[in-house]
């Protein structure tokens, strides 16, 4: 008993020093940028004075992010991160898994492919950046390309585009959201209905389905967030970064399911095979429903990455362009170039909730499992 006292005193003197650097350099950080946010500082003349009047403003700065007319720029980079995030997860997934299996069937020269796929995840985002924006030249690189096989050479501006798609009116952002998760519930709702014989499936369905009720009809009573119209959407210039970014991280991805691929047991691979399957099957039935833990783990580590691009944007396009846009860029030209500190910091903790939302309850879940 004195044994184990004397080692908990000992553990909790080693780690203090750590627990206070923690606490101070980056929770004490925290708290101040969001103490920032809350203040007008930098609003006027005197940001950097000496001491500088910092007026208690509430949320003001964050009601300007999402309605200020001269946000505009702000809330298209919002629209860019959730494209960057949902292209750069898509892309790493598929092309890591599919890296994977081809290593995974014992190609030859396996490990010379594997160190293949994984350089790329060596290099810093500046490196990526500068290589990507040479490749990615408006009359060079993959433009170039056709002009090899007698074709024309492609003008497809990679990081500069103004070409936008899938729009919508930010004015309706309220009803797009409500609608959005309308859908989630219906989903949820038909499969608890189709798994109603486990227990806890119907009543879960009923609160879907009451859920889907209240949203849609409050739906079209929700007030629009601004008395204007304001077209956002996915700007093809963001094609070229979240190439890039894609290049870099699918090793990333293709390391983690080879890993779960040979953890998987030989038996289910020789099951698959005795009961017909082939090797498709095998990986779309049974493998990939086996790596979901895996698939869980790369998606937060990705949504993670995919909110700091600051550096692979500014390297290949620079911190102007405003249509290959990110809060991160945003935030750094508000703070550092504007000296508008208060606005800075009310973006920088919005950066932090997004990254938030995806590794809290990543957090609760490992917990619980390990609980389990």
């Amino acid at each position: 008993m004195i044994d184990r006292k004397k080692n908990t005193i000992i553990s909790i003197l080693v780690l203090l020093p750590s627990i206070i650097l923690v606490g101070i350099f980056i929770y004490g950080f925290i708290g101040n940028t969001v103490i920032v946010s809350l203040t007008d500082w930098g609003h006027g003349l005197g940001g950097l004075a000496e001491n500088p009047v910092k007026n208690f403003v509430g949320l003001e700065n964050y009601q300007n992010l999402f309605t200020g007319f001269v946000q505009a720029r702000f809330r298209q980079d919002i629209v860019n991160a959730v494209f960057y995030s949902l292209l750069l997860m898509g892309g790493t997934l598929f092309f890591g898994f599919l890296f994977a299996v081809l290593l995974d069937r014992g190609v030859k020269g396996e490990a010379f492919f594997r160190t293949l796929f994984l350089y790329p995840m060596a290099l810093s985002f500046i490196v990526t950046g500068t290589i990507w924006r040479w490749l990615l030249a408006p009359k060079g690189g993959l433009n170039i390309i056709p002009t090899l096989f007698g074709g024309k050479a492609s003008t497809f501006l990679w990081t500069s585009s103004r070409e936008t798609v899938l729009k919508f009116n930010w004015q309706n952002l309220f009803q797009i959201l409500f609608a959005f998760i309308g859908i989630i519930f219906f989903i949820l709702l038909i499969k608890g209905l189709y798994k109603k014989q486990k227990k806890g499936r119907v009543r879960n369905a009923v609160i879907c389905a009451a859920a889907c009720i209240y949203v849609f009809i409050l739906h079209p009573l929700l007030p629009p967030i601004l008395p204007y119209e304001e077209i956002h959407g996915f700007n093809l210039a963001t094609l070229g970064i979240s190439i890039a970014s894609i290049w870099q991280y699918s090793g990333y991805t293709m390391a983690l399911y080879l890993a779960g691929l040979r953890a998987l047991p030989v038996t289910l691979r020789e099951a698959s095979q005795l009961d017909g399957a082939n090797e498709f099957v095998y990986y779309w039935k049974i493998a990939i429903p086996n790596l979901k833990p895996i698939t869980l783990s790369a998606v937060i580590v990705l949504a993670h990455i995919s909110l700091k691009m600051f550096d692979l944007i500014y390297a290949m396009a620079g911190a102007d362009n405003a249509n290959t846009g990110h809060p991160s860029i945003n935030m750094y030209l508000t703070t550092f170039r504007a000296n508008n500190f208060s606005s800075g910091a009310a973006m920088a903790v919005i950066l932090f909730l997004l990254a938030a939302l995806f590794v809290v309850p990543y957090l609760i879940h490992t917990h619980k499992e390990r609980e389990a």
